[in-house]
């Protein structure tokens, strides 16, 4: 369940990352940020567009949208709102929800593009139209004004230095299996180029998937070929991309009849994933601070709308480049792996579960085991 207050929430885990950008942000309000000269400068009469990408990934659902939107109210005094669109995995989908923002005349655009090249031409369709676009999680193409995201690299080499860390001394001699994500996705190459720096030269990476969409089901399908190709009993580990994949590669392991797990790494903190990591079923996953990057977005979108400068020393105090932009003013979130150790220290001290919603009847055993109770 989503914490009550998920701003004070946000403060507790990362609460230097969001003094930095509290602080910019009061410097702002404060007029020392100056004004940016594509903001649109309005009051707090606003509407954000929201588009995210699927429903599969638990966390857009039931997190970034009521956060963002909470942020929203809050920044404005509840008279900002958000319309929200999710393109249930369809880049068509979310083209034309992305087109019929720009129709409605949203003041800002908050998008999480399921490919970030074909999204280019709509992104473009807003400048024109004076509407700011803001990427969100995953980096698009074309003319946006900032970009919210996390370290992605640096959530590759979390999921790999897991993986070789785990393995100790039988690393070298190990056959790993690599599921990667939507290759459409740009997070993907940089998740699989930081995973890659930690595990090439390391193991032996054995097969090596791309999975369309971040699919659970073609995940589970390319996981069995590489049961029939590699052997179940072979396998010393995989590296999942994220966490649904990780479900399925799972799923697809025990199916073949394993009745022990190796090391299987996730990202997100879906709630099933961190009950398969209480049970011993997945190894890790990527706990990125949602809570986080979802209330600086929208201080990111409000501020770009009300025409303070969200660049340097204000809210994005990095840059990064896209194949068509160069230095787009980013906020990076600092990530965390979530292992059976720090689970408290996680998603339960910042509010994204409860000890009650992990461990449910079928966890309870395995939550006393590792004195989550």
């Amino acid at each position: 369940m989503i914490a009550r207050n998920p701003r004070q929430a946000a403060v507790r885990h990362v609460s230097m990352a969001l003094a930095v950008s509290v602080s910019a942000l009061a410097l702002t309000a404060c007029g020392d940020g100056g004004s940016d000269d594509t903001a649109v400068k309005k009051g707090n009469d606003i509407t954000v567009g929201l588009l995210l990408p699927d429903r599969d990934t638990a966390r857009f659902e039931k997190f970034d949208y009521p956060l963002i939107r909470e942020e929203v109210a809050s920044l404005t005094e509840n008279k900002g709102k958000v319309r929200y669109a999710n393109a249930e995995a369809s880049v068509t989908r979310q083209s034309e929800q992305f087109q019929k923002m720009i129709a409605d005349k949203v003041d800002v655009i908050l998008v999480d593009a399921l490919n970030s090249k074909t999204i280019a031409t709509d992104v473009q369709k807003a400048k024109d139209a004076g509407i700011p676009v803001i990427a969100y999680d995953r980096l698009a193409e074309g003319p946006i004004d900032a970009y919210v995201s996390h370290d992605n690299e640096l959530v590759g080499q979390v999921q790999g230095r897991a993986i070789v860390g785990e393995l100790g001394d039988k690393a070298e001699k190990s056959k790993v299996v690599m599921m990667n994500g939507d290759p459409g996705d740009p997070n993907t190459a940089r998740f699989k180029d930081g995973a890659l720096s930690e595990l090439q030269g390391q193991v032996n990476i054995v097969k090596e998937y791309d999975t369309k969409e971040w699919k659970p089901a073609i995940a589970k399908a390319n996981m069995k070929k590489a049961i029939q190709s590699v052997g179940l009993n072979d396998i010393a580990a995989v590296y999942s991309a994220n966490d649904g994949m990780a479900g399925a590669v799972i799923e697809a392991m025990r199916e073949a009849g394993a009745t022990k797990m190796p090391p299987v790494t996730g990202q997100d903190a879906n709630l099933d994933a961190v009950q398969r990591i209480v049970s011993g079923e997945q190894y890790m996953t990527v706990y990125k601070s949602f809570l986080l990057e979802a209330t600086n977005a929208a201080k990111i979108a409000v501020a770009k709308v009300q025409g303070r400068s969200i660049e340097f020393a204000a809210l994005t105090r990095e840059t990064v480049d896209s194949p068509t932009a160069k230095n787009i003013p980013a906020m990076l979130v600092p990530v965390v792996a979530l292992t059976k150790d720090n689970i408290k220290d996680t998603v339960i001290t910042d509010g994204v579960y409860t000890v009650k919603d992990i461990c449910t009847s079928e966890y309870k055993a395995d939550c006393a085991a590792i004195g989550l109770d």
